[in-house]
């Protein structure tokens, strides 16, 4: 474990948890594919061209000190900005159910790993 925390800001406050290095260079590469299905949602489909086809939703889990979910359903947003991840941190003691900003969420990871590396 990392003796940097990882720390998500959300629409009201922050959470701060124990999370790896290489977990987080991880989330970052399933993040970044979660953005090409978004692309793939945004672009329009020509006149006539049929329908869009539906993209695979992010389903990022990590197990350590805490377990942390992160959903994400591309199909629903209408642009990367506009996404949003359902995020579940828990441990024996707690658990946070929110969403979070997909771009938020994005550099507070870029954030993390610069401080690690």
């Amino acid at each position: 474990m990392s003796s940097n925390p990882m720390t998500l800001n959300l629409g009201e406050g922050s959470v701060s948890f124990s999370f790896s290095p290489q977990a987080a260079r991880e989330l970052k590469a399933a993040i970044n594919e979660l953005i090409v299905s978004l692309k793939a949602v945004a672009a329009k489909p020509t006149p006539g061209g049929g329908k869009v086809t539906p993209q695979a939703p992010l389903e990022y889990r990590y197990t350590g000190e805490v377990f942390l979910e992160v959903f994400c359903n591309p199909n629903i947003w209408p642009t990367p900005f506009a996404a949003k991840v359902l995020l579940t941190i828990r441990n024996i003691n707690i658990r946070l159910t929110t969403e979070a900003e997909l771009t938020r969420m994005i550099e507070d990871i870029n954030q993390y790993i610069e401080q690690v590396d």
